[in-house]
Order: C-alpha cells, then sequence, then structure tokens
C-alpha cells in the first residue's frame, strides 16, 4: 500500500479556495433565474388526454424532404432533451437540414392512467399522430426517431404497423435487454413487478430517477455537484448545468400498467428480441421492420449500453 502524504498547509489552501469558490458562487446561483428548455418554436397540432402533437416551426425556404420525422420519445423523463437549449438541440439540427419535425410529448400520467397499458401508448397514442401527420402531409408513411425506451416503441410500432414507416431511426434504444453488461436488467430481473404496481399503482417518477442515479452513485449523487463548485463563477456554464439537472429530476410518474408490462416483457422476460412480445391484438416481429434503419448509440452510455442496442449490425 502507497502511504497517502497530506500536507497540512495544502490541505488548508485547498479548503480555503474552494469555501471562496463555493461563496461566490453562491450570489451567481441566487441570481441565476429561470432555466428555460424546449426553446425551438413549435405549435400543438393534436392533442388526447395528456398527450400533446408538435409541430416545430420550420424554416421554410430549408424545408427540402416532403416527408417530416416524428419524434417518439421516452415515458421516463421529458421530450424537451431533443431542444435543451439554442447551441444543443436536435431538433435544431434536423429543421436545419431541411426536415419537417414532429414530437410527442407524452405529459404527466396521473391516477386517471393507472391502467393505460403499452396498447395504449403504441397502437394508440402513436398510431394516431402518425395518421395525423400522414393526413396533413397527403403521404402514406413518415420517418420516425424513436430515442431510448422511444426507440423501444418505435422498434414495435414499426413491426406492427411497417406500412406507415418510410424510414426508422433509433437513438440510444434498448434492445436485448439481457446483455451481459445491463445492470439494470440485472437489478430488475427479480422484483415482484406485480406486487409493485398493485401496491402502489402508478410508479413514482423520483423512485426510478433515483434508481438510474444509483447506478454511479458516487460520480451522479455527489462527485458531480463538487465538480459544480468550480462552475459557480460562470452563469453561463452554471446555467447549463442547472438545466441538465432540471431535465434530470422532471421526471413524470409512470402509468402503472405500461410500466408492469414494459418491465415484465422486455426487461424480465426479452420479448422484444427472443419472440412471443403481444402488444394488443398485435405479435411483435421485428422481422417485419423492412424499412431503413438508423441505429445511433453511444460508447460510454451506462443505461443503455452499446451491447443492449446493436441489434442493427447482428441484423445486416
Amino acid at each position: 500500500m502507497i502511504p497517502v502524504q497530506i500536507r497540512p498547509d495544502q490541505a488548508l489552501e485547498e479548503l480555503t479556495n474552494f469555501s471562496q469558490k463555493l461563496g461566490h458562487g453562491l450570489q451567481n446561483l441566487m441570481e441565476v433565474g429561470d432555466i428555460p428548455t424546449g426553446v425551438t418554436p413549435k405549435e400543438p397540432v393534436y392533442h388526447e388526454d395528456k398527450m400533446v402533437l408538435y409541430r416545430f416551426q420550420p424554416a421554410a425556404q430549408k424545408v427540402q424532404n416532403r416527408i417530416p420525422v416524428l419524434i417518439v420519445y421516452a415515458l421516463v423523463n421529458r421530450p424537451y432533451m431533443t431542444d435543451l437549449q439554442e447551441n444543443r438541440s436536435t431538433v435544431q439540427g434536423l429543421l436545419d437540414a431541411g426536415l419537417d419535425v414532429y414530437l410527442i410529448d407524452w405529459g404527466y400520467p396521473d391516477r386517471a392512467d393507472r391502467y393505460m397499458g403499452l396498447d395504449d401508448y403504441i397502437n394508440g397514442y402513436i398510431d394516431r399522430c402518425v395518421d395525423v401527420i400522414r393526413q396533413r402531409h397527403d403521404i402514406d408513411a413518415v420517418n420516425i426517431l424513436g430515442i431510448c425506451q422511444g426507440g423501444s416503441f418505435s422498434l414495435c410500432y414499426s413491426a406492427m404497423h411497417p406500412e406507415k414507416v418510410s424510414n426508422l431511426i433509433t437513438m440510444v434504444t434498448p434492445v436485448d435487454f439481457h446483455t451481459p453488461d445491463n445492470m439494470l436488467t440485472n437489478w430488475v430481473r427479480n422484483i415482484d413487478v406485480d406486487l409493485m404496481v398493485d401496491t402502489l399503482g402508478n410508479i413514482p417518477g423520483e423512485l426510478l430517477n433515483w434508481t438510474f442515479l444509483m447506478l454511479k452513485p458516487y460520480q451522479l449523487a455527489g462527485q458531480k455537484y463538487m465538480n459544480m463548485v468550480d462552475l459557480l463563477d460562470n452563469p453561463k456554464q452554471l446555467k447549463n448545468f442547472l438545466r441538465m439537472e432540471k431535465w434530470i429530476f422532471d421526471s413524470p410518474d409512470q402509468a402503472g400498467e405500461a410500466y408492469r408490462q414494459f418491465i415484465k416483457d422486455f426487461y424480465q422476460d426479452n420479448r422484444l428480441i427472443k419472440g412471443g412480445l403481444q402488444i394488443g391484438e398485435h405479435d411483435v416481429d421485428l422481422a417485419n421492420i423492412t424499412m431503413p434503419v438508423l441505429n445511433v448509440y453511444a460508447m460510454q452510455d451506462h443505461l443503455v449500453p452499446p451491447a443492449i442496442g446493436t441489434w442493427l449490425d447482428e441484423r445486416t
């Protein structure tokens, strides 16, 4: 064991510098003001229950592709991550590339949504949003960009309704839920999800959020806040940090039945890739996905490790 040598004068200097940064930064923290998210202008074009379908304001001179793209985000976080700020916006990038962009905002489920299942979300809301876009643009099929859990939903939708999907993009999307490096699956594989849902009804978003944070407890629940002190004297960087924090902790509750089915069929039984997945009256067979697919995943993603989402590599 290598002995750790700590010089008292150096430790005192570091502590003094830290205290000064913290004291000065608290003033900036009190003056930071509102943290805006979802910066690109948009308008609601369809709503049903708590779900809203938005169309982002296109630059008329830049629309080059007559087939619009529908963004399907996860239920567990808010979709404004796709349009977080002016210089970090997937939506704006798509608009600049000449695409017409729509997005589904799932809203915040409450007790009235307790018995909503995956069929309601996928063969219900997503399908009706696709039909609205098809009718508005007089086209047979749309492009779909599915992100995270929304990517899993998009895979299911494309397998059940392939005639309505022209191109499919999946981003950080879990497909094979039983890869060895999937810590989240190892945690939930033996959970009695029936008891959980029957007891709680809707699953609190805060519970899921802390579950995700505990995947890297030191880094995500401790170290990043120590590092934040170095940002406190820079109002712009501070706002960027708080903007991400706002999104992380803005976690909607999960409709009980949809959560039950997603955990059991996807995480515990891995039916999306193994087969046997049924949503409503439809069997989900990934072999039905014959449209062009672009699969995007992150090498350092601890929630969706690369092996979970590399189904496209095997598919081709």
